[in-house]
């Protein structure tokens, strides 16, 4: 487990470097369509300017950005005792610190975990997953993400997310931006708009592609690591292996995930939107196969 935190905190580490080295590219390649090479050096520098305010954004105000889009809110443990008597019983056994705990109003039932440390971490649930759920699957799920926490997997993703999410919504702006551009005949008005279309475009090529390929090399072997850690935190395969056959069959979208935050969840929601894009990138193992993985560690206790 202890390399496996390690391990994480390195891929953190080697995330925003990677991040740092694209945007220093795409930086590269505007400015030098815009003024040559010497363009392409003041690029770098805007570039690397600009990369630095995004992580600062992720590590600061990522997580309260997730659960704000989410459209998370706080409970107290008048409001939810059980979800708060499950979740302080396994900070104890995890040696965690007691996360704070977060419910979204949905009826697809999910879970996931997000903040930069455990000393900084939420859990939220949605009303749905808490509708369906017994004790002891509610158990599995909640120690499925403790396991990302213990793990410093929310921090990885949250950089990962959030940092895709403002690529996204920059790209956007930009090729809105387009609307309201007029090049006219004049020569520096048509470089204007080049520039903006290269760089709408490049931005866009990260946020649709780049981004999506990172999330997904880092996030199947986590969740795949969460289960067999979760199974370890409760002594229980029964517990998780109910709860994902459970959310095997829900045929409810989460109507406010996104690809970037999509990551988090124990359960892909974008599955189950059913179109062909949503699993071109897909961060989840086949729900299947966790499901197989789980009844394999049940036969083995059993024995």
């Amino acid at each position: 487990m202890y390399h496996q935190i390690a391990r994480n905190k390195r891929k953190s580490v080697i995330v925003v470097a990677a991040f740092f080295i694209i945007w220093a590219a795409i930086g590269y390649v505007i400015g030098y369509i815009a003024s040559g090479v010497s363009g392409g050096i003041s690029g770098i520098v805007i570039a690397a300017i600009v990369a630095l305010l995004v992580v600062l954004w992720s590590l600061t105000l990522g997580q309260q950005t997730v659960l704000a889009v989410s459209g998370a809110q706080p409970v107290t443990q008048q409001q939810a005792p059980v979800l708060y008597d499950i979740v302080s019983t396994l900070t104890i056994g995890a040696g965690l610190p007691m996360p704070k705990i977060y419910v979204i109003n949905d009826p697809s039932p999910n879970a996931f975990a997000t903040g930069t440390s455990p000393q900084k971490a939420a859990i939220t649930c949605t009303t749905g997953l808490l509708a369906i759920m017994n004790r002891e699957e509610l158990e599995g799920v909640l120690a499925h993400e403790m396991s990302h926490i213990r793990n410093y997997d929310v921090r990885l993703v949250l950089i990962v997310a959030t940092s895709v999410a403002l690529i996204g919504l920059l790209a956007s702006l930009l090729w809105r931006s387009l609307f309201f551009t007029r090049g006219g005949n004049n020569r520096d008005g048509g470089y204007l708009i080049i520039v903006l279309i290269a760089a709408a475009a490049l931005l866009s090529v990260v946020a649709v592609i780049v981004g999506p390929l990172m999330q997904f090399a880092l996030s199947r072997s986590r969740e795949s690591l969460a289960d067999a850690s979760s199974v370890e935190l409760t002594r229980n395969p029964a517990g998780l292996l109910h709860a994902l056959q459970k959310l095997q069959a829900n045929d409810k979208p989460f109507a406010k995930m996104t690809h970037a935050t999509a990551a988090m969840c124990i359960d892909d929601p974008l599955q189950h939107h059913g179109g062909f894009t949503h699993h071109l990138f897909d961060t989840h193992p086949p729900i299947e196969e966790r499901i197989a993985a789980l009844q394999a560690m049940l036969q083995v206790q059993q024995t």
